[in-house]
């Protein structure tokens, strides 16, 4: 993992660290010197990422859970603020796929539980760490979105609606706090060699994609300190930010 920034004495939230970018996210922060708050529901994965961590020298709080539990995610605000009064870093990388589908197959069930853990849950992270990352001297939001959201490809509807939606919050949440230290940012990280990948597409061979250590690798300079960026889309595959444009 890349150790070009420092983030020592910093604290960072990850979701989704139990395996694929936010695995190696988790892991590299914690390179750079952060305290990670590794969020997950599967408990394996959380251990196996503390014992990655502590080899690296780095320290992480582990906090299983499953974002579907709304009052938990504001508990999670509330602990860390008694902890540490702030938050330095938050990373909402968890996501579900749903199903691959003709919109008028979804079932309803699977459409509201894509949009309870892709946009309702992200928004309620948001809201429980909003004052967290204010209180910091370079709070940094770094929200997991997907190509799906503007090329809104057939079969993908409700995966593609709901990171359309958390990519409106973002740019939104980051017009409110344009003037402030905070840097709100959203990702796309373009098709990459996980398990959610494989569910979308499996007939496609995994090892013509990316690994998400790569992955995480072009990520984590969003969370610099030095960052001036704010309520644009760092595409991972151009290793650039991008701007929004209005519909013509």
């Amino acid at each position: 993992m890349s150790r070009s920034i420092d983030l020592s004495g910093r604290t960072a939230l990850v979701t989704g660290a139990s395996r694929g970018i936010g695995y190696f996210l988790a892991k590299g922060l914690a390179a750079a010197g952060a305290h990670v708050i590794a969020v997950a529901r599967t408990v394996g994965g959380l251990e196996e990422l503390d014992d990655e961590i502590k080899a690296l020298g780095g320290e992480a709080t582990l906090v299983p859970l499953d974002l579907s539990d709304m009052a938990g995610i504001d508990r999670l605000g509330g602990a860390i603020h008694e902890r540490w009064g702030k938050l330095d870093i938050m990373v909402a990388n968890a996501g579900i796929l749903g199903v691959i589908s003709p919109i008028g197959h979804v079932e309803a069930r699977v459409f509201e539980k894509v949009m309870a853990i892709n946009v309702t849950s992200v928004w309620r992270l948001i809201r429980s760490v909003d004052p967290l990352l204010r209180a910091s001297d370079a709070g940094r939001a770094i929200v997991m979105s997907s190509g799906a959201a503007h090329s809104a490809r057939a079969f993908w509807a409700p995966y593609a609606a709901s990171k359309a939606a958390v990519e409106a919050m973002v740019r939104s949440w980051a017009d409110e706090t344009k003037n402030m230290p905070l840097r709100v940012n959203a990702v796309n990280p373009g098709a990459t060699r996980t398990a959610m990948r494989a569910q979308a597409v499996p007939g496609e061979d995994p090892q013509t994609l990316p690994d998400p250590s790569e992955v995480a690798e072009k990520i984590l300079p969003l969370a610099s300190p030095a960052l001036t960026e704010t309520g644009l889309i760092f595409d991972v595959r151009q290793k650039r930010f991008v701007r929004y444009q209005m519909p013509e």
